[in-house]
């Protein structure tokens, strides 16, 4: 664990040296407008925080505060000499909000290969029971509904290649509808060739849009539409279309996306930025193997 960590912190060290090189160069052309900026500098650097993050959303642990005392204060001491206290380390993670969302967007997401999965996935901040009496994300987060029932938070926008990469992510409003242009189309700028979703995004709107950016758009069929002329290779890859359901599954049941026990937005912003980045680094990925057999079919499976 701790060379992976090491691997993890000299990539954001790298990433984070430039950012601050061109922070720098922005802070002197203020300084001749004559505008004055300050901000306190801190023993910890962004680079460690980032890293100290994204190794609590690759290991086992359920709490962020015992995760941080007994590891990161405790067995990887040797690698973070100068550590804060417990709640000036809270109180100090959104400070990296930018160049931790910089981070994952330019070293993290993958690229585009012609073949692409769309989903979303819920993210509940509390019960049912407890939608009342919640006042965290009170005027934030709204009632929805999913395949698994209703429920009050978030929803969070996925899309990935056959590799499992992550292309992109986008985070709404639980009562938003998977088929709003204005996250599809933001979510889908980068893509080109296939993509394919559940029967959720199911619009011929939204396919005349992404057809207009040369993105074909696959979904299964309600029961009482006519059957549309497709592909062998195509029928197939809409079946393998499980594996970003495997991909939010690691990332609500490994990386902890999901929880409710947030006591800030901000916090809650940062711990979904540190998921998402966490599984980036899974050293294996739920992918599929595409080979063509002898009789021209497309063949796939679980890699």
């Amino acid at each position: 664990m701790k060379d992976q960590i090491t691997n993890i912190f000299k990539q954001v060290d790298y990433f984070c040296k430039e950012f601050d090189s061109h922070i720098t160069q922005m802070k002197i052309e203020a300084l001749g407008s004559g505008k004055k900026r300050r901000r306190r500098s801190s023993l910890m650097f962004d680079s460690e925080i980032i890293t100290i993050m994204i190794g609590f959303h690759l290991g086992v642990h359920k709490t962020f505060k015992h995760y941080y005392k007994e590891i990161v204060c405790g067995y990887w001491k040797d690698l973070f000499p100068k550590t804060l206290s417990y709640n000036r380390f809270i109180e100090l993670q959104q400070r990296s909000f930018v160049v931790f969302a910089l981070f994952l967007k330019e070293r993290g997401l993958g690229k585009c290969t012609g073949i692409s999965f769309m989903d979303n996935t819920t993210l509940k901040v509390c019960r049912n029971q407890r939608i009342h009496n919640h006042k965290v994300f009170k005027g934030l987060a709204e009632r929805g509904k999913s395949s698994m029932g209703w429920f009050y938070g978030f929803k969070l926008h996925l899309v990935c290649n056959q590799k499992g990469e992550l292309l992109s992510f986008y985070l709404t409003k639980g009562n938003v509808d998977d088929r709003n242009p204005k996250h599809i189309k933001k979510m889908t700028e980068q893509l080109f060739g296939k993509l394919f979703a559940d029967k959720g995004y199911l619009s011929k709107a939204l396919w005349e849009m992404l057809f207009a950016d040369d993105i074909q758009l696959f979904t299964k069929l309600r029961k009482n539409m006519k059957n549309h002329i497709m592909t062998m290779e195509d029928k197939i890859l809409l079946r393998k279309r499980a594996i970003i359901e495997t991909i939010n599954d690691e990332l609500k049941n490994h990386c902890q996306v999901e929880h409710t026990r947030h006591r800030s937005i901000n916090n809650f912003m940062m711990n979904i930025l540190a998921g998402l980045t966490a599984y980036c680094f899974f050293p294996k990925k739920p992918s599929l193997n595409l080979k063509k057999m002898n009789d021209g079919q497309l063949f796939l499976n679980f890699a």
